[in-house]
Order: structure tokens, then C-alpha cells, then sequence
């Protein structure tokens, strides 16, 4: 399976598959997601904004995420995953106000004061790099939904089977260029995957 030279080729070529939408706001979830959206809302003339998520970790081992949460909602979590690990919402509150602190952190330095861009009754574009869990998609979909948009979209240019089909219920649209059977990390399907600073966010958001 051909693989995406970068963020901003996927971008391009989702944004092909995109021609359809209707005066669109397209948010990115950052960090990659923005390298993806830039090119998206060029072709698409849209107006571009980050919706910023956050991972919750699980306490021993925070790489492995047992939910996730989107600036204006609540979180959103694995319950499957946290029965295994006998864990409860409850008992990771801790971690959930950390990674809210974060989010904070990351809203203030992507945009300031400025409040998202009001969502209701318009056509929105949710854009990450890749699909792996779902976690932060999923968070940052039902973060949309409750502002009550005329049409929600999630677009990435990667995800695994079982996530994109787990997220199809979460959006009216879901719109992915590969599914790959042998998914393992979103990172081996692009030849550059650099990871992104605050300032290449920054950077990207003004380039467009």
C-alpha cells in the first residue's frame, strides 16, 4: 500500500475527497493535524481553527490511553479498557485534571483568548493525522456534536479498520483514504513523520 510522503501531501489528497462540503470550518486536532487541515482548508477556501484533545493516560503507564478529552467537553472513556485494568472514572480523576490543565495550556498558546468559532447549524471538519485507538477523536467528535453543527465530518488520511468503523456512529461522515490490515502505528504509513512543537502549530496556522 502506497505510502503519504507527509502530513501535507495526506492533506492534499483528502482535500480531493472533500470538494463536497458547503462553506466548512475545518478544525484540526493538534499537533499532526494541523500539517493535515492547512492544505485541506486552502483547497476548500475554509476557515481553519484547532480543537485541542488530550490523552488520559493510565497512571502507570500514561502511554496507554484509557480515554481522552476535547476543549468544551466532557471525557470520554474506555470503559472496556478500564474493567480490564480495574480502574473506575473516578479513580483516574486525577489525570483528568492534569491533561484539562494541559488542554488549557495548549488552548492559550494556539489561540489565545479567542473562544472557538460558534459551530451550530454549520458544516464541520474534524481533521487528525492518523487513527490508531480513536481516543481524541472520538472525544473531540462528541465535543462538536454537542454544539450542535448542521453536518460533522471526521477526515484523516489513515485509521485502522476497527477504530474508523467503532467512530462512523460518532459523525455523519467519516472520510479515509487507507485501511490497512496490518495497522500498527499511524507513523508507518508516512515516509516523514516528524513530531511537531508548539511553534511548527503556530507556524502552520499562519501560513494558511
Amino acid at each position: 500500500m502506497e505510502l503519504f510522503a507527509d502530513r501535507a501531501e495526506a492533506g492534499a489528497r483528502l482535500a480531493e475527497r472533500l470538494r463536497d462540503a458547503h462553506d466548512p470550518i475545518v478544525l484540526a486536532l493538534p499537533r499532526g493535524g494541523v500539517e493535515v487541515a492547512v492544505p485541506i482548508a486552502r483547497a476548500l477556501g475554509a476557515e481553519l481553527d484547532v480543537l485541542v484533545t488530550r490523552k488520559i493516560g493510565y497512571p502507570p503507564a500514561p502511554e496507554l490511553g484509557v480515554g481522552a478529552v476535547a476543549e468544551g467537553g466532557e471525557p470520554v472513556f474506555d470503559m472496556g479498557l478500564l474493567q480490564r485494568l480495574r480502574l473506575t472514572p473516578e479513580s483516574v480523576a486525577g489525570v483528568v485534571e492534569q491533561e484539562r490543565r494541559e488542554l488549557a495550556r495548549r488552548v492559550r498558546a494556539y489561540r489565545g483568548d479567542r473562544p472557538l468559532p460558534p459551530l451550530k447549524g454549520r458544516e464541520v471538519i474534524v481533521v487528525d493525522d492518523g487513527l490508531a485507538t480513536g481516543g481524541t477523536a472520538r472525544a473531540a467528535l462528541r465535543a462538536v456534536s454537542a454544539a450542535k453543527p448542521g453536518k460533522l465530518t471526521l477526515a484523516v488520511p489513515v485509521g485502522a479498520r476497527e477504530t474508523v468503523k467503532s467512530l462512523q456512529k460518532e459523525a455523519d461522515e467519516v472520510v479515509v483514504l487507507l485501511m490497512p490490515l496490518d495497522f500498527r502505528a499511524v507513523g508507518q504509513w508516512y515516509v516523514h513523520f516528524d513530531q511537531l512543537s508548539d511553534a511548527d502549530v503556530l507556524d502552520l496556522l499562519g501560513r494558511k
